[in-house]
This record gives structure tokens, C-alpha cells and sequence, in this order.
């Protein structure tokens, strides 16, 4: 049964919201900016350079705000993925002057003065270099593709024909400029040696429109074989499209879950797969928000209810709304990688 309770729209978000979104989002690189000019520069030139890659991650974002993300020219993919590179590397910049900095007011005493000179002379350009080294080794990281963590969930009064039962989380591929085709299939190969009982894609799964990513989005496709993928939109993937992509990945035989709920019957077990639309849908709909209650199946009597959010912070509307677990992403995990792709195998058992 399969009951669908909600429609994506197209309606843009008007200029006033965008002006109010751009605000903090300016603010915070601004603030960023000061902070790392005046700690890791000394002339005009470097903190000219410095501001290059604030002003990237500043302009993509207005961007999409002003004129949407669905423009499928190759500056755009070139421009989107220079973004995330200059937004990791200044992430480990800020984190490792912070902790420069730290270090310099512990050692402002006359026993460590040599440090602290050593620290204050030579350690703006010791922190530029741990900062290539970092991102460097994040970028190896992500291009080495997932790793998968098993988690077995125990569950209490769950029925006979559940226990075991295997679910395979991917979340947060972020497919784009700079996760093709090639990474993808490793996902999808890693999951079916997994041999799950049903796959749960919690949301931003694309960074770019149809047109662009279909080729690399393929694959998943082997996925919904025996219609045991089920899928929920995170916010890239609204900022991206909402509407061409739900309709691609049903084409790809994936079952896109917005506010609605599928039934399973594994065995004598009834399993209840609920799904919400992200928060981000509001960048479309003024009025949409994620409903639990209506992807619950209340009605339907006794069950296990799973909820696949993208976002963890629906978690409490989730208890309320009955369900016994949910899968969300959006957090990345370990947040040192430029992109943190989760897969993770969970087994079900009785507690």
C-alpha cells in the first residue's frame, strides 16, 4: 500500500526571503575573513589572496539564491566545485589558527618564551601548511570511497520475522563536481555484498540538475531492484531540483517517500517504511514541513515503523508520530573529509 500524501511545487522563494538567508551567510565570512587576515597576514597582497576563496564560497551560494540551481553549463560545475574545495580548506585554516592561537596565550610565560616566540614568528606559515596537508589527505579520504559501519539495533517485542532483517543507509553522496559516475558504482557494489533486505538513501543524494548528473546518478538504479529502495530529499537536493528529481529517481525505480508511507510485509512482520520532505522544501513551497504523523500509518495497527529523515532534528516529532527508528544524514559524520558519504548496515534484533 502506498499512500502519498504531499506534491512538490515549483514556486520560487521570493527576494525578500533570499535577502534575509544572504545576511548571516555574509556575515559569518566576513567575520571569518577579519579573523584569519589579521592572524596569518602581514601584507596586502596575502590578504588579498586570502580573500579569494571566501569570496567563492560567498558567490555560489548568491548564486543559487538569485537564479536557482539548475543551470547545467560547465562553469557553474567548475565554480561548485572550487566552493567546496576553498570551504574545506578553510575550515582546517580556521581550525588551526584557533588552536595557534590558543597555544600562544599558554605559553606567554618566561619558561616557554621560546615557544611562544617560535609560535607568534613562524607559526602563521606552519598553519597554512597543516591546512593543505588536511585538506589534502580529506580529499584522499573521499576518493577512496565509503567505508561501511555495521550497527546492529536491538529492539524490544520485535517480531520473529524481522529478527536479522538487513538495512543498508546511504546518505549525503552529494553527487556532483566532485563525486561522478565511478564513485557511485562503488556504492552500489559495496551495498549488494551487504545482500540487504531493504536500502534507505536519506537525502542529498545530487549537487546539480538532471541533465547533468543523470549519467552519474545511474547506477543507483540497481538498487530498486525487488523494489527495496526507498528514498527521501535532503536540502541539496531541493536546492537542486525537487520536482525533476523525484520524477528521475521514480523513473529509476527508487521509492521517493514525501510525507507518505509504504508497507512491507517481511514474512508474518509488517514493516512500515515512513519518509518526510526536509525542511528545505520550504525553498519551493512556502507551506510545506515535514509531517511524521502523516508518514506513520497510525491506523494500520500493530507494526515496526521506520522513518527515513534527512534531517536528525525531526527525531522528537518522530517519537510522537509512533515510530521505533529513524535514519537521517545531513551531519556528514566525521566532518574532516571534504565529503563524508555514509553507508552503514544495520541489523535488526530482539532486545
Amino acid at each position: 500500500m502506498i499512500c502519498t500524501v504531499a506534491r512538490i511545487r515549483s514556486r520560487r522563494r521570493r527576494r525578500s526571503d533570499s535577502s534575509r538567508e544572504r545576511r548571516p551567510h555574509s556575515a559569518i565570512l566576513v567575520a571569518g575573513y577579519a579573523y584569519l587576515s589579521w592572524r596569518l597576514t602581514s601584507s596586502a597582497p596575502a590578504r588579498l589572496a586570502l580573500a579569494v576563496p571566501f569570496l567563492l564560497i560567498w558567490i555560489v551560494p548568491v548564486i543559487y539564491w538569485i537564479e536557482g540551481r539548475e543551470s547545467t553549463h560547465w562553469t557553474d560545475e567548475v565554480l561548485h566545485g572550487l566552493c567546496y574545495i576553498c570551504m574545506g580548506w578553510l575550515n582546517f585554516l580556521f581550525v588551526l589558527s584557533v588552536g595557534r592561537d590558543g597555544l600562544i596565550l599558554v605559553t606567554a610565560i618566561p619558561a616557554l618564551s621560546a615557544v611562544h616566540d617560535l609560535l607568534r614568528d613562524a607559526g602563521a606559515t606552519w598553519v597554512f601548511l597543516g591546512s593543505l596537508g588536511a585538506l589534502g589527505a580529506g580529499v584522499l579520504a573521499a576518493l577512496r570511497g565509503p567505508h561501511v559501519r555495521h550497527v546492529d539495533v536491538p529492539v524490544e517485542g520485535l517480531a520473529p520475522d524481522l529478527d536479522g532483517f538487513r538495512i543498508v543507509q546511504i546518505s549525503d553522496l552529494h553527487i556532483g563536481p566532485t563525486i561522478r559516475r565511478g564513485y557511485v558504482r562503488r556504492v552500489v557494489d559495496m551495498t549488494n555484498e551487504l545482500a540487504p533486505d531493504l536500502i534507505a538513501l536519506t537525502g542529498d543524494i545530487v549537487d546539480g540538475p538532471v541533465p547533468r548528473l543523470a549519467r552519474h546518478v545511474a547506477p543507483l538504479a540497481e538498487l530498486a531492484q525487488g523494489g527495496r529502495a526507498f528514498l527521501v530529499l535532503g536540502n541539496h537536493d531541493y536546492y537542486a531540483g525537487a520536482g525533476p528529481w523525484v520524477a528521475q529517481f521514480e523513473s529509476m525505480g527508487l521509492r521517493v517517500l514525501l510525507n507518505s508511507h509504504i508497507s512491507v510485509a517481511p514474512g508474518a512482520a509488517r514493516l512500515i517504511v515512513g519518509g518526510v520532505i526536509d525542511p528545505a522544501a520550504r525553498a519551493v513551497d512556502i507551506e510545506a514541513r515535514p509531517r511524521p504523523d502523516l508518514a506513520s500509518a497510525i491506523d494500520a495497527g500493530v507494526a515496526f515503523r521506520l522513518l527515513l529523515a534527512h534531517n536528525p532534528k525531526i527525531a522528537p516529532l518522530a517519537e510522537s508520530a509512533g515510530f521505533d527508528l529513524q535514519l537521517s544524514g545531513h551531519t556528514h559524520g566525521d566532518q574532516t573529509n571534504v565529503r563524508a558519504t555514509a553507508v552503514s548496515r544495520l541489523g535488526l534484533s530482539k532486545g
